[in-house]
């Protein structure tokens, strides 16, 4: 460590860069750290000037540029957040395990599962700490569904069926996630990528096979240029002179595949306007003795027997994560550091689950079963 990274309390002082610190995830984890005690905003990069000098006067950061690079050699940095677009993860990972800087890496992790498996090996190799931001494993309702089964009441899962729709309004532009070049796999790899950890951090079982159906159903959008998803989701009209098309990334699709132990999945996802929310239970799990379903909108558990009366067993509204810096990244990363076992999502699991996303838009393309590997 250098004399920058200072133990303070007996605890690492977490001294942060953030590449893509004005974007859509990069503005909000910033907002949190400003909160969390042990961190300090050293560097910032971000490719707009204006946001990134409004930035800068939030946080008190002493680097601003829109140069990443810049951000991984400031010695005073020992913790980078890498929040750009997919395809741009990679590089600049692989240079912050080489500057001996810990990471937090945005999902998908890599383009493709070959780029995510040489992070990961990148910083286990160098011993650093890495955390992937699979939120999902902290949402109440998904925490509670993990201890009905491990309950046993439902006996072994041999069938899951997951709903996971992020609608996009009608009128909302254009933005890099549309963008083949610079968006892993679309849905398959944005919501998709949430969902199948999820449930393999849920059930501890890995796809081995893979069929898809995926396009791009959502119409022409206005093209708006370089504008960040926080933009996009406040523009409302002004755009009948932008000119319009259609996204070249998949967003929807319906991907079925087998776990290892034989059980079945079916899983549909989409960005779309007109795939909403709240018509039935977001995920069922179908097992030997009984099922469940989650609803994550109300809360609710659903418990089905047989020949018994279906019941609402439980009731857990979805309040948000809180600080997620201070509650999972910086708690769970110290540990880490200390030698214990935390079981937060780290490089490898983003790695095993780009595994399931290739394999699923691989699918899509060639019409076929896949196998995940």
């Amino acid at each position: 460590m250098s004399p920058g990274n200072e133990i303070q309390s007996g605890e690492l002082q977490f001294n942060i860069g953030v590449i893509g610190a004005t974007g859509y995830i990069g503005a909000p984890y910033r907002a949190e750290i400003r909160e969390a005690a042990g961190a300090n905003i050293v560097a910032l990069c971000a490719r707009r000037r204006e946001l990134l000098d409004q930035a800068g006067e939030e946080d008190g950061a002493e680097l601003l540029t829109d140069n990443w690079r810049e951000v991984v050699q400031q010695p005073d940095v020992n913790f980078v957040i890498v929040a750009t677009p997919d395809a741009l993860h990679h590089e600049a990972v692989m240079a912050c395990a080489d500057a001996g800087k810990h990471l937090l890496c945005e999902k998908p992790v890599g383009v493709n599962a070959a780029e995510a498996y040489e992070m990961w090996a990148a910083y286990r190799d160098a011993g650093l700490a890495h955390y992937v931001p699979f939120w999902t494993r902290y949402c109440e309702p998904f925490v509670r569904t993990r201890e009905v089964i491990e309950s046993g009441v439902l006996g072994d899962i041999r069938g899951v069926v997951y709903r996971w729709h992020n609608p996009r309004p009608d009128d909302m532009p254009l933005t890099w996630r549309d963008d083949a070049g610079l968006s892993a796999a679309g849905s398959i790899a944005d919501v998709g990528s949430h969902a199948y950890d999820t449930l393999r951090w849920i059930l501890g079982k890995e796809a081995v096979r893979v069929q898809a159906h995926a396009d791009t159903i959502t119409p022409a959008r206005a093209d708006l240029g370089a504008i960040n998803l926080t933009e996009a989701l406040g523009q409302s009209g002004g755009q009948s002179g932008a000119p319009r098309r259609k996204g070249t990334t998949f967003d929807y699709a319906s991907v079925a595949w087998e776990f290892d132990d034989g059980a079945v999945a079916t899983l549909v996802l989409s960005h779309t306007p007109f795939f909403r929310k709240g018509i039935a239970p977001e995920l069922e799990l179908h097992g030997t003795k009984a099922s469940l379903g989650l609803d994550r909108v109300s809360g609710n558990l659903t418990l089905a027997k047989p020949g018994e009366p279906v019941e609402i067993i439980d009731s857990v509204p979805d309040k948000g994560f809180g600080n997620r810096f201070a509650k999972y990244v910086f708690p769970s990363l110290r540990q880490a550091l200390g030698g214990e076992e935390t079981g937060h999502p780290d490089l490898k699991d983003g790695w095993r689950v780009q595994l399931f996303t290739d394999a699923a838009a691989r699918s899509a393309r060639s019409g076929r079963w896949e196998t995940v590997e």
